[in-house]
């Protein structure tokens, strides 16, 4: 059975007139978070795209590269988007459920933020009220402004390598390589897999990875 007809199954089960963030309290154990996971990441980024106004085809497209969502899955997939974006409750309400869900501190809630800026730099714009939605998100899970800053600059351009590696300039060598090989490890598709997230989103973790290495290569051409 596809995660996709996993996520079908879990949005039907929903009560009429059940918000959509409800499945979040019925998907708690590690099997069923994976499935949270890809629902949290799409229903969030549904907020998100109301919070600049507009849905455009870079952002779907996003979420299919994100997620590999094949043909016969985008009813699905869209159904959930329209679900998000329907509901009146706001993505505070999103966000508190999908923390709770997984737990404070658990690290697949710096995954989810990442893969809201993976769709929210999809069409190359960073927009002012995006980076606003998602301080929101990243407060309301718990995760500091260092950290927010961190993912942050794997994304958006001219991004600060010392901040990709979670570190500032006066940083030694030494701090930046132990940095570096330990987001190494963090970022292998196993880890991931094994913190809650679907195997159809590892495509975020290629993605982190090129930023990672790319501002170790900087750091080490910038300091020769």
């Amino acid at each position: 059975m596809s995660i996709w007809t996993q996520i079908t199954a879990a949005v039907s089960a929903l009560a009429k007139g059940e918000p959509l963030s409800a499945v979040f309290a019925q998907l708690r154990t590690p099997p069923e978070r994976s499935i949270a996971f890809t629902i949290a990441v799409i229903a969030l980024g549904a907020k998100m795209a109301k919070a600049d106004g507009l849905v455009t085809r870079d952002e779907v497209m996003a979420f299919r590269e994100v997620f590999q969502i094949a043909q016969e899955d985008e009813a699905g997939a869209a159904k959930v988007f329209n679900l998000a974006r329907q509901d009146v409750a706001g993505f505070e309400d999103y966000a508190t459920r999908v923390r709770e869900m997984f737990g404070a501190g658990h690290e697949a809630l710096g995954d989810l933020l990442e893969g809201l800026f993976h769709i929210a730099m999809a069409d190359g714009q960073y927009h002012p009220n995006e980076d606003e939605f998602l301080k929101g998100v990243a407060d309301i899970f718990g995760l500091g402004e260092r950290e927010f800053r961190q993912i942050r600059s794997r994304f958006v351009p001219e991004a600060d390598p010392y901040s990709v590696l979670g570190l500032t300039p006066e940083a030694s060598m030494e701090e930046l390589r132990a940095a570096w090989k330990t987001q190494v490890q963090e970022s292998h598709p196993d880890r991931l897999v094994a913190r809650g997230l679907p195997e159809e989103a590892i495509k975020m973790a290629e993605k982190r990875m090129v930023a990672i290495n790319r501002a170790w290569k900087d750091i080490k051409d910038a300091r020769g």
